[in-house]
């Protein structure tokens, strides 16, 4: 149980890795050109877009990155 665990740890880390780095910066792109004009023109549909599904990605791979970590302690 603690081996198939700690696979499963170590994919969901290179997961949660590779998923920050692919998001852009808060200051990059048009948004950060306009001072946040842009931003809330294309606020409505940013949920729909790649952006919006990296956060998502990243909120999810979080929380089971916590969630495995805390049961592979307490298995310890």
């Amino acid at each position: 149980m603690k081996n198939i665990l700690t696979a499963l740890l170590v994919l969901v880390e290179v997961f949660l890795i590779a998923v920050v780095l692919l998001q852009s910066g808060r200051k990059a792109g048009l948004s950060g050109a306009i001072a946040g004009g842009a931003e809330t023109f294309f606020g409505k549909n940013k949920a729909r877009s790649f952006e919006g599904k990296l956060q998502r990605w990243t909120k999810i791979s979080a929380v089971l990155f916590i969630v495995i970590a805390v049961v592979l302690a307490i298995l310890e």
